[in-house]
């Protein structure tokens, strides 16, 4: 589900089983990120649903990328393995006027 900013960041703060994740390739994390974000990049392919599907999929996670193309795709692609709460941030980072680290 695509999420406002506002609504992405509020719904993080207030779930505490929540998880960030970053689809974004490792130089683009070096350029700045989300505190307490995980990186898994999807640009990995095959790599990329490998290490999704180590991940806890009772939790609920919020997924961001550049610009919110990629992690669009990630949110379905995580859907399809059996996610259920996967909420991805509209507009990216590019957009994103929270904290950065």
């Amino acid at each position: 589900m695509d999420l406002s900013q506002k609504d992405w960041w509020e719904g993080f703060l207030k779930d505490q089983d929540a998880i960030i994740l970053d689809v974004r390739t490792e130089e683009e994390v070096a350029s700045g990120k989300i505190p307490n974000s995980i990186n898994i990049d999807i640009y990995k392919g095959q790599g990329f649903v490998y290490q999704v599907e180590e991940l806890d999929k009772n939790k609920t996670y919020y997924v961001y990328c550049r610009s919110g193309a990629r992690s669009a795709q990630a949110c379905s692609i995580m859907n399809q393995l059996g996610f259920e709460k996967t909420y991805n941030l509209i507009g990216g980072i590019m957009q994103w006027e929270g904290p950065i680290e």
